[in-house]
């Protein structure tokens, strides 16, 4: 179980977009690796929970955790191996942990919390709360996205996680995120 939860060694640059639901990360995920020519991580979470609510029409449980992260793992050692500059991930295990303590009492299975914070990122754009929330099966906190947010940056706080906060528009969003990739790379050279 654990060696699925690691992250496997790779050349490229990683960089999390991190943060509530319906903050944009998505689609600036999308955008930064088709700016730099590479690769993004899709967020495992989303089609696995899709499929269970139209399977089951349930929503995530516990029991759902470990699965998710499994496979959130999995793609991203799949995708770190096709790329040798930047990894852009639309989402990681510590995400995963935010939202196992938000939604079941302050809990998060110990072995996903101790990958959470043992996998390494450069660096992590959390996204603010000033994108229109926009309503689909799985999203389910649209009065809560304050209380979210402030639950993602004080994770990155904690744990002593390097994160540029991104406002504003996707185009403002996707300038400042460049600027700092691109130091990224510079200093990787």
């Amino acid at each position: 179980m654990e060696k699925k939860l690691r992250q496997n060694p790779s050349n490229c640059i990683k960089i999390v977009l991190f943060g509530p639901e319906s903050t944009g990360k998505t689609t600036l995920s999308r955008q930064l690796a088709k700016h730099y020519n590479s690769v993004w991580v899709t967020e495992y979470a989303r089609d696995y929970l899709q499929d269970k609510w139209n399977k089951e029409h349930k929503t995530c449980e516990p029991k759902d955790l470990l699965p998710i992260a499994i496979g959130q793992m999995k793609l991203e050692n799949e995708l770190a191996q096709q790329t040798d500059s930047v990894l852009i991930c639309d989402t990681n295990l510590l995400e995963t942990k935010v939202y196992s303590e938000a939604y079941y009492s302050g809990t998060c299975d110990p072995i996903l919390e101790t990958y959470a914070l043992k996998n390494f990122y450069d660096l992590y754009f959390l996204t603010y709360i000033d994108t229109p929330w926009e309503a689909d099966d799985l999203r389910d906190k649209p009065n809560e996205r304050e209380h979210m947010f402030n639950a993602f940056e004080a994770a990155l706080k904690n744990h002593k996680k390097p994160y540029i906060l991104l406002k504003g528009s996707k185009k403002e969003r996707m300038e400042l995120a460049i600027k700092h990739i691109d130091q990224l790379l510079i200093n990787n050279k």
